[in-house]
């Protein structure tokens, strides 16, 4: 089973300590020694869905939506993406540069492509800019790949 990840970043601790849970879950139904996780690894529910998958015994598949998105990401989650990225089984690159709103949703449209379903940590609002958690599930949903929305009951960002 190949599983894609979409997710808001910068979530409370109360929020991520429930979707790390979440998350959990998930895996728990799933064939680990059949599972692909696929991410894009920015912080948040990107790396937490990467790092789970891994812990479990399955493999990660990484998509660089530019290659400046690393040096975009924060400092202090240079260190993990180089892990994560190191452990991957495969890597997939929309062949932009800079690290825009449209390569951000150019790489989750690749994601999409690549998943058998989607995880959506999503507090079900529209986008606060393009190619935001909404429009990669907006997308997801068009093109016929099942999304899987995970949020806290109550939660808000």
């Amino acid at each position: 089973m190949r599983v894609g990840i979409t997710g808001h970043r910068g979530l409370p601790k109360e929020i991520e300590q429930h979707v790390k849970v979440m998350l959990a879950e998930q895996i728990a139904t799933l064939d680990v020694r059949d599972l692909v996780g696929i991410s894009c690894i920015a912080d948040g529910p990107d790396t937490w869905w990467a790092q789970a998958v891994l812990d479990a015994g399955g493999k990660i598949e990484v998509v660089i939506p530019a290659a400046q998105y690393r040096q975009d990401l924060p400092d202090w989650h240079h260190a993990e993406y180089d892990a994560l990225l190191s452990s991957v089984s495969d890597t997939h690159h929309t062949g932009m540069t800079e690290s825009t709103s449209e390569a951000h949703q150019a790489g989750s449209e690749i994601l999409v492509g690549l998943s058998d379903v989607v995880l959506a940590v999503w507090d079900g609002l529209p986008a606060r800019a393009y190619g935001g958690t909404a429009d990669v599930v907006a997308y997801a949903e068009r093109v016929g790949v099942p999304v899987t929305v995970l949020w806290p009951d109550g939660a808000t960002r």
